[in-house]
């Protein structure tokens, strides 16, 4: 698990994997010591393009380009609109820009963004039809998604920011909200200049990360599911053509079998989601409960602001390159981020089981491309890393397939409806430790949540008629 919570980059230690993980580090500009991520960030007086100050790490080089003479103004206006930035922790109008911009470049080997063609969009809806007619018959649980739709990857950016937004407004909103409350409530008007540009700088710093990890990710992506939370529009199983060409492409798989799997996949979330009414809020929820938790060391931040020129945005900016929001781990931290993992790995565990049952009799590649997924999270693949970098959490591969285990000595102990009818109630699912102990959580009694569900249903039934015969005679 990661002790790095959204906004503050991967850890600057040696990565366990060398010069392999260095690499993906630093993917979308990502990693250093500075607390937001933005490794030699200028302004102005230090803006450089590429090659100046802050080289290619200067988040203002993605908004600015070169920086040569003839963009200089439109480079301060936009400068001056970052400033100016009133709205919540997080400048989503930024962020949505730049994740845009980030697709516009292609990813590094080269490949341009491209709109999906009728033909794409014909056989991602016949992969997604005949993959949900499989799933039909390995889960209980119904048809999830209606429409199958092909996205192009500034698709996926503008359907999957709401989600994003979610996700990461409460940990940014908690972080923020140090920049205002470090100074006595008397001092507080006096420096409300200099703390409306630290709130300005915060939102804008995390916008351009949010909207460079979006954008690198969208070249990465193969659906909406990718990290095991529900980023599309409800009802939507969707698919991104351009980039499952470019998974498939040294898989030695027909490109027709991996589109089938990778949709099997797609609308194996999608049934989860739609039909567990619970388990999205009990998913964001955690994040929230993370969000709750952090603690921010502000003693640098009270060490400066008292020395800060707000005339001055260089000064400010390097005072927040210096640590001042590096959090705490707290014990409600922890508790969260556990709820959190576990959660996401019984998701995924499923899906991976449910998706094999399916796929094993009728694609001769489904051992091979089973491996392959799971190797893509073993290794850090995009998605888990660009998610702990926002969120502070690392889905350990190990639960996955802990949790892919049970799932399916589940279905051998219970069969398809027994297994899955542990998803009626949170109560009901497995916890951390029975991941490690799946063989003692299969044979334990079954709980049946079903008549307490009913009587708290009729509980809260009499209480609002109670309710409406109180106010009957009122009136």
């Amino acid at each position: 698990m990661s002790d790095t919570p959204f906004g503050f980059g991967l850890p600057p230690e040696e990565p366990d994997n060398g010069d392999e993980g260095k690499k993906k580090g630093n993917q979308g500009g990502q990693g250093g010591p500075n607390p937001f991520g933005f490794p030699g960030m200028g302004l102005p007086g230090g803006l450089g393009g590429p090659g100046g100050p802050g080289g290619a790490d200067n988040p203002f080089a993605a908004m600015f380009g070169s920086m040569n003479p003839n963009d200089l103004g439109a480079a301060f206006q936009q400068l001056g609109q970052m400033l100016s930035y009133e709205g919540g922790p997080v400048n989503w109008d930024m962020a949505k820009d730049i994740a845009r911009q980030t697709v516009a470049q292609g990813t590094a080997d080269g490949v341009k963004d491209t709109s999906v063609g009728i033909a794409e969009k014909s056989a991602v809806e016949e992969a997604v039809r005949l993959a949900d007619h499989w799933l039909d018959g390995v889960t209980s649980l119904p048809l999830g998604a209606t429409t199958a739709v092909a996205w192009s990857r500034a698709e996926w950016v503008e359907a999957t920011l709401p989600v994003w937004k979610e996700l990461v407004d409460p940990v940014a909103e908690r972080v923020g909200a140090a920049m205002g409350g470090v100074l006595p409530e008397e001092m507080q008007a006096m420096a409300g200049p200099l703390l409306g540009m630290m709130r300005s700088m915060g939102g804008a710093m995390f916008g351009q990360q949010i909207g460079q990890a979006v954008g690198v990710l969208a070249g990465e992506v193969v659906g909406s599911t990718d990290i095991g939370l529900p980023l599309g529009p409800a009802g939507k199983a969707a698919l991104l053509p351009l980039n499952i060409e470019g998974f498939g492409k040294d898989l030695g798989v027909p490109s027709d079998e991996v589109r089938l799997y990778l949709a099997l996949r797609e609308a194996a979330h999608a049934r989860l989601f739609a039909h567990v009414p619970w388990l999205r809020s009990h998913l964001f929820g955690a994040v929230e409960g993370y969000a709750r938790g952090i603690k921010v060391d502000t003693s640098k931040l009270e060490d400066v602001v008292g020395q800060l020129d707000p005339s001055n945005p260089e000064q400010l900016q390097e005072a927040l390159q210096g640590g001042m929001f590096q959090p705490q781990d707290t014990p409600e931290q922890k508790a969260a981020l556990a709820r959190l993992e576990t959660a996401l790995a019984l998701v995924e565990g499923w899906v991976d089981a449910v998706v094999h049952e399916a796929a094993k009799p009728r694609l001769t590649s489904a051992d091979a491309m089973r491996e392959t997924m799971r190797r893509r999270r073993a290794s850090g693949g995009p998605a888990e890393q660009t998610f702990a970098t926002l969120i502070g959490l690392e889905l350990r591969p190990r639960r996955l397939r802990d949790a892919s285990r049970l799932w399916a000595s589940l279905t051998d102990a219970r069969g398809v409806d027994g297994r899955d009818g542990l998803w009626e109630h949170p109560d009901m699912l497995p916890t951390a430790s029975d991941l490690d102990d799946p063989d003692g959580f299969v044979h334990r009694e079954q709980l049946d949540f079903s008549e307490i569900d009913k009587m708290l249903g009729e509980a809260a039934e009499k209480r609002e008629q109670q309710g409406d015969g109180e106010g009957e005679e009122k009136k």
